[in-house]
């Protein structure tokens, strides 16, 4: 018997951009019926308020919990109270909402953020708690975190089945393109194509471009989180990663070739590179739900661009 079978599911951000690849899997290759799978939107729905959570995790068999205020640097910077008060709060009442209303199982997506500024590569899940968070994301990262100890307590407390999954940086098309909270590669993406079709000469990026970073395509991430959902039922955290880590220098120079872009690629030093060096050890993912990303990194890139230059040419 399916674990799908029979339940109705809660995916909280479910119209966001991992969340669409979430609910999509769900009804086309679990097929669940789309009546079974609840989501809740933020215009009408604010999860920052308990008697939301109470209401939507009613007659609920699983959550899996994505909705979340992100944003990449800049956006962390300008609004570091803003993101830890909204994502700690959703977590919070959504979590004791679902274990009132005897929800059997509840995923918590959390993010690499938490990891401390200087861990050592790859990052094990049992460094979690060796430091502080780089500091430009630290509320974020925190605020996420929490989620990991409610969980953790709640099993042994009330023996409710909360699992936790720490993803890196995804990456795929219908990704976050707004230069006001977008990570580095939507960002680094819209850059070369602007100016491309303004015939600019030169682009500026943030940083000296010596930090590392991993990412995972969407698809995979979503892919995982269902495999986490039929098979993984401990306390202990799990990474979602690629395995692999790559400089923002050669990040750029590769979206820059992806894109069609010739121009000079200009550093601002003067921002910030943000934490150090990221790269996920995934062994465990592999081991207890049989995870292991697909789709290559130029590859997820190219579909990305792709999907990209689509959009553009559709809305002109």
């Amino acid at each position: 018997m399916s674990f799908w079978e029979h339940k109705t599911i809660l995916v909280t951000g479910g119209a966001g951009f991992l969340g669409s690849f979430v609910v999509a899997k769900l009804i086309k290759e679990q097929g669940i019926d789309p009546q079974r799978v609840i989501i809740p939107r933020s215009s009408n729905c604010d999860l920052r308020r308990w008697e939301n959570c109470a209401k939507k995790t009613k007659g609920v068999n699983v959550v899996i919990h994505l909705a979340g205020r992100v944003g990449g640097i800049g956006f962390n910077r300008n609004n570091p109270g803003i993101l830890f008060y909204d994502n700690a709060l959703m977590g919070i009442h959504l979590m004791e909402a679902a274990r009132m209303n005897g929800v059997a199982k509840f995923l918590a997506v959390g993010t690499i953020c938490a990891y401390p500024k200087f861990t050592a590569v790859p990052f094990r899940e049992e460094d979690l708690w060796s430091g502080y968070p780089e500091e430009t994301n630290a509320p974020y990262g925190l605020a996420k975190k929490m989620l990991l100890v409610q969980a953790q307590a709640y099993r042994q407390q009330y023996g409710f089945n909360a699992i936790y999954l720490l993803p890196v940086n995804l990456y795929g098309p219908g990704d976050n393109f707004d230069p006001a909270s977008s990570h580095v590669i939507p960002a680094l993406i819209k850059k070369c194509v602007d100016a491309i079709e303004s015939n600019q000469d030169t682009i500026t990026v943030w940083g000296t471009g010596k930090a590392s970073r991993e990412f995972l395509y969407v698809e995979d991430a979503a892919e995982g989180i269902i495999l986490a959902c039929e098979r993984y039922d401990k306390p202990d955290p799990a990474n979602l990663g690629a395995g692999f880590e790559i400089t923002i220098r050669d990040l750029v120079e590769l979206i820059a070739k992806l894109t069609g872009f010739t121009g000079k690629i200009v550093w601002d030093a003067s921002k910030p590179d943000g934490q150090p060096r990221r790269m996920l050890d995934t062994s465990r993912a592999e081991k207890e739900f049989g995870f292991v990303a697909k789709v290559s990194f130029e590859e997820g890139l190219r579909r990305m661009i792709d999907w990209y230059w689509k959009m553009r040419q559709d809305l002109a």
